[in-house]
Parts: C-alpha cells; sequence; structure tokens
C-alpha cells in the first residue's frame, strides 16, 4: 500500500510534539531549581517571542488576520499565560508530577463532555482506561502527595485554562505562526502584570540556560507549532488524549537518563496508556458541537 505524504507528516507532526512535551516536565523542574515560576517563565515567553518574530521576518507576517486578533489573544491569555503559569505555581506549591498529570489527564474526558453532541462509548472507555493507566504510571509520585490545597486549586485552574484554550484554538482556522507571536506577547505582558504579586529570582548558571532555552524554543516554540498544527487537523479528543503518553515518554527517558526502574505498575500502566490510546483514535468520529 503507497504511503500517503499527508498521513507521514501526521504521524512524524504527533511523534514529534509527544516526544518534546514529554522532554518537558524534566527541563521544568530543571528550570524551577534555579528560578521562580513567574521569572522563569518570563524569560521563557521572552525567548519564545523573539524566536517567532525572527521567524515572522522570514513569512512577512507577526499578527492574525484583522478581526480575528482579539480572540486569538484571549485563546493566548488562557493557553500560553493562564495554563502556564498555573501549571508552575502548582510545581512550585508541592504538587508532584504524578499528581498534576494526573489531573491534568481529566481534560480528554472534559473535552469529549464539552465539544460532542453524542459520547461515544468506545471512545469515553478508551479515556477511562487511559487515565486509569495514568494513575497506575505514576502512583508512586501519587502515593507521596500531601496534597496542598494551595497547589491543587493551581492545577485545577490549569486544567481549566487549557481545556478551554485548546477548545478555542481549535476554532482558529490561521497559519499557527500567524497567531502565536501575539499569544506570546499577551503571556509575557500577563507574567509582567503579575510580578509584583510573586518573587523574581534567577540562579544565572548552566542548568538555567538550558532549561530555559529547551522550554522557550523547543517546547513553547516547536512543540507549541506542532500542537495547533494538529488542533487544526484532526479531533480535539483525539488530540488532546496525546497528552496521556506525556508520562510514558517521561518516564522512559527517567529510566534511561537517570537510571530510576520501573515498578510493575508503571510498566502496565504505560500499557493500559496505549491500549486506551487506540481505543479513542479507532473510535468512530462523531460531530462536535458548535460553540
Amino acid at each position: 500500500m503507497p504511503i500517503n505524504r499527508t498521513t507521514i507528516a501526521s504521524q512524524s507532526a504527533t511523534s514529534g510534539f509527544v516526544l518534546l512535551w514529554g522532554c518537558a516536565a524534566i527541563f521544568t523542574r530543571l528550570g524551577l531549581d534555579n528560578a521562580s515560576p513567574l521569572a522563569l517563565l518570563i524569560f521563557r515567553f521572552a525567548i519564545a517571542l523573539a524566536t517567532l518574530l525572527l521567524i515572522g521576518c522570514f513569512r512577512r507576517r507577526w499578527l492574525p488576520e484583522k478581526g480575528t486578533r482579539r480572540q486569538a489573544a484571549l485563546t493566548g491569555l488562557m493557553l500560553i499565560g493562564g495554563y502556564s503559569i498555573c501549571y508552575f505555581q502548582a510545581m512550585a506549591y508541592g504538587v508532584t508530577p504524578g499528581l498534576i498529570a494526573t489531573i491534568m489527564g481529566i481534560q480528554p474526558i472534559l473535552t469529549l463532555c464539552i465539544v460532542e453532541r453524542r459520547v461515544q462509548g468506545l471512545r469515553f472507555l478508551g479515556l477511562c482506561v487511559a487515565l486509569s493507566g495514568l494513575v497506575l504510571l505514576v502512583w508512586r509520585s501519587l502515593s507521596v502527595s500531601h496534597l496542598p490545597a494551595s497547589g491543587i486549586l493551581f492545577a485545577l485552574a490549569a486544567l481549566l485554562f487549557m481545556t478551554f484554550g485548546a477548545i478555542m484554538q481549535k476554532k482558529t482556522r490561521q497559519a499557527p505562526a500567524d497567531v502565536l507571536p501575539l499569544q506570546y506577547g499577551i503571556g509575557l505582558l500577563l507574567c509582567l502584570f503579575l510580578l509584583p504579586l510573586g518573587t523574581f529570582q534567577v540562579n544565572f548558571n548552566r542548568e538555567f540556560f538550558i532549561s530555559v532555552l529547551f522550554l522557550g524554543v523547543l517546547i513553547s516554540v516547536v512543540a507549541q507549532l506542532l500542537l495547533y498544527r494538529l488542533l487544526n487537523a484532526g479531533s480535539i479528543v483525539n488530540v488532546t488524549s496525546l497528552f496521556y503518553l506525556v508520562p510514558v515518554i517521561t518516564a522512559v527517558l527517567d529510566y534511561f537518563l537517570l537510571g530510576n526502574a520501573l515498578p510493575w505498575s508503571s510498566m502496565a500502566g504505560m500499557v493500559a496508556i496505549l491500549l486506551g490510546i487506540m481505543m479513542v483514535f479507532r473510535a468512530p468520529r462523531v460531530q462536535e458541537a458548535k460553540a
């Protein structure tokens, strides 16, 4: 059977996004060990914005089309600014990576209930299987979690910002590179506006520069462009279900790079996540609800 170029491009974008996003947690932790959340985000967003403006110089486009800029800015306020700030603050307040991954794992199910007129049984079952696998995968982290109230509130806020921000971005029919500069500009302004309410502390060492460059270029630009491309091309439920694969990549990298052993519960969780994702993508598409 001949291989369709569009299929190859889609699979490459999916693989690249999952791999990069899976590395993000490691570099985020490295960054937060050397900077306060708002300081890390300010440097990250500034690097991302500079990179996108440089890309815009070659494309000769820096802004979305007139008439769509307000929606693009609001989407950026939620999906870029609000989500990132709340996610980083949740980790800073003591929410473990496993716990926040589990909370964010509710997103595909929440998205399914919001956007589809009729919840398809196999797809919903697949999401539940994947979520169960996620709990198994991060069980060690969950077992030592102390459930800090402030951190949980920030994690839940990150969940809502990501869910509704992704739904709004799905409605955008413009090239991702057209909307991202404005969105990161809004995110950067939001961080600067909130700075008097937080702390600005940075240790300018090698670890900080490595983390902020990785987050600013590979995550905020490359991975975000891939995410928007996937949202434009496919079902939002299918795309958000890919986030279940992120802890799998993180756990595998943790094993190969740091030598941390994987217990049987984690192995079983990985299998359940892969099985659940297969069920989601094999389920027939149903019509998504209009705004």
